[in-house]
């Protein structure tokens, strides 16, 4: 245990300060083959039949730093970079840049859960750096804190602990319930923390078009990440920059990168491209629960949903990456998710009303653009979601969501959807697996915990 303790103390973790506040993390593993020699071998076993031993002998001899800027930098071989990979740490970064490194349908990683995160300490971000905009947050986390002893009592009345049932796991299904409901007064704003696990193709990729997201707070980040890659990676990054593609990134993600539609209904099928003549109806009937549809049957085509959707939710669905979402503005327009009102104790409940429109007032003040004005509004505001994606992403998606597990305001969207997969396919065959019980209060959320022993 002590040689672990001093191998991990020995690691060389390379880390930049984000401009503003925050920091990012590239995790050294201590590996002896790192990625950067790892994707050299990778390359060398496309182009040679010597085999992995002859491989090593030639990283031996000569190292994989001249390799990786030849190859993968210099000459733009961009599938090599797909061969290593990075695992990104990303800290005291506000909910909306989460959101934006993790707008990729190749994402993969972590983020913290507001039900794990003590919003006593927790710092806001405030990117007008006045007295105001530090009134409107402090304003939302006092209401936060204050409201959360009455919330929990009153949920212990509303759900009593059954028979036989452990008090510590029914406690914690308590507390995730309060959580999940007082988190709709939570500013987007808020600090978190993310983990990214990418290859290096796929990190280099995303960073050109973060550098030229609308909000300035993402553009530091991005360049924090760069540097950061640069010292842990130096041969696998400083791509050249080509003025046109630069532009054209910066237009369209100054331009159409932000999704807001004012008319948005509150549940549309907007379009279905299905071709039903590529779905055997045997392959649909004969699925089983907590089973996939083939993937091939994305061939069919597309649905497409639009909906309102609190942005809380948001953080929550936009983890399914089969799928393509836009990525939503988050404003006062479309109004608050009456969902957090209703859960509210009754004198609770009243006090919350005159918070969001004493907020409203004062988020209306601030000069400031749509874009930044998110920082300040609360997550229980209603966002205008467009969803597409294929039939198997889609029935993926509607069952997971669709259980007495998930978050209520985004499961009734996800049994929404599930009821009109059931009404366009089932006469062909596609059987739903949907939970049962779905508005059952279940203590077993209070086991979905990670807890060290």
């Amino acid at each position: 245990m002590e040689d672990s303790k001093n191998s991990l103390e020995n690691l060389d973790h390379k880390s930049t300060d984000v401009d503003g506040g925050g920091k990012v993390i590239v995790l050294d593993t201590g590996s002896v083959i790192g990625s950067e020699s790892e994707a050299m071998l990778q390359a060398l076993h496309s182009r040679s039949i010597g085999g992995l031993m002859n491989h090593l002998k030639i990283l031996s001899e000569k190292g994989s730093n001249n390799f990786m800027k030849n190859f993968y930098v210099g000459y733009g071989h961009k599938s090599i970079g797909d061969c290593g990979t990075a695992t990104i740490f990303i800290e005291g970064v506000s909910m909306l840049v989460a959101k934006a490194i993790q707008d990729s349908p190749l994402y993969s990683g972590q983020e913290a859960s507001t039900r794990y995160i003590d919003f006593q300490i927790q710092p806001f971000k405030n990117p007008t750096g006045t007295k105001e905009g530090e009134i409107i947050l402090e304003t939302w986390r006092k209401f936060y804190i204050d409201s959360l002893p009455e919330t929990m009592e009153y949920l212990k009345i509303q759900f009593p602990i059954g028979e036989g049932e452990s008090e510590n796991i029914y406690g914690k299904a308590i507390a995730a319930r309060a959580f999940d409901i007082l988190r709709g007064f939570l500013p987007a704003g808020s600090t978190t923390n993310l983990a990214w696990h990418t290859n290096l193709r796929q990190a280099a990729d995303k960073l050109m078009t973060l550098r030229h997201h609308p909000l300035t707070e993402v553009q530091k980040v991005a360049e924090a990440i760069e540097a950061t890659l640069i010292k842990s990676f130096r041969n696998s990054f400083g791509h050249k920059r080509y003025e046109e593609t630069e532009s054209y990134n910066e237009f369209y993600m100054k331009n159409e990168y932000y999704y807001h539609n004012t008319e948005c209904e509150d549940f549309k099928l907007t379009s279905n491209s299905i071709n039903k003549n590529l779905l055997p109806k045997n392959i649909l009937e004969s699925r089983p629960p907590k089973t996939e549809l083939p993937r091939h049957l994305a061939e069919a085509g597309e649905l497409q949903f639009e909906f309102l959707l609190d942005y809380g939710s948001f953080r929550d669905i936009q983890r399914h990456r089969a799928v393509i979402q836009r990525m939503p503005l988050l404003t006062m327009e479309l109004g608050f998710q009456e969902w957090y009102l209703k859960e509210l104790p009754q004198s609770i409940r009243e006090k919350a009303k005159v918070l969001l429109k004493e907020q409203k007032d004062r988020i209306d003040m601030l000069h400031l653009s749509k874009e930044e004005k998110q920082y300040y509004i609360s997550m229980g505001h209603n966002i205008s979601n467009r969803l597409t994606g294929n039939l198997p992403s889609l029935v993926y998606l509607a069952e997971l969501r669709a259980t007495r597990f998930v978050h209520p305001t985004l499961r009734y969207r996800a049994k929404q959807m599930a009821d009109t997969l059931s009404e366009l396919f089932g006469p062909d065959g596609l059987t739903m697996h949907l939970d049962l019980e779905l508005d059952r209060f279940d203590i077993k959320r209070g086991e979905h915990d990670i807890v060290l022993k």
